[in-house]
């Protein structure tokens, strides 16, 4: 295994923003598909869809906080990666008009912010 030096840091955290992508996951795990996962998944594809940006959509398992299902994680370049909770329709479209697009956090319905390395 070669040895990490400074130099080696920085390229690897040059290469970690730069392969970066934009992405959104929704928690479609039982509770949350329950608590309406899958309408809110499907009305944030077609949201993002509807205004061409560069945001992934993504489906994923449990956040392990089923008393704030719907969660939504957040994760585009230029504001912290952020997990929304107790996400209905109208809150969905705040995430894409504002979050998505990278210009400012949806604060009432923030259950954590993950700072980054």
């Amino acid at each position: 295994m070669e040895r990490i030096t400074l130099s080696n840091i920085d390229e690897i955290k040059k290469k970690n923003t730069k392969d970066r992508t934009n992405n959104i996951k929704v928690g479609m795990s039982t509770c949350g598909i329950a608590a309406g996962a899958d309408e809110i998944y499907n009305l944030l594809t077609d949201e993002i869809k509807k205004r061409n940006l560069n945001v992934s959509i993504l489906k994923c398992g449990c956040y392990g906080m089923c008393y704030a299902e719907p969660l939504v994680e957040v994760d585009v370049q230029g504001l912290p990666r952020v997990i929304y909770g107790n996400v209905d329709k109208e809150t969905a479209i705040k995430i894409v008009d504002k979050h998505a697009t990278g210009e400012r956090l949806i604060n009432d319905h923030i259950i954590k912010i993950i700072e980054r390395d």
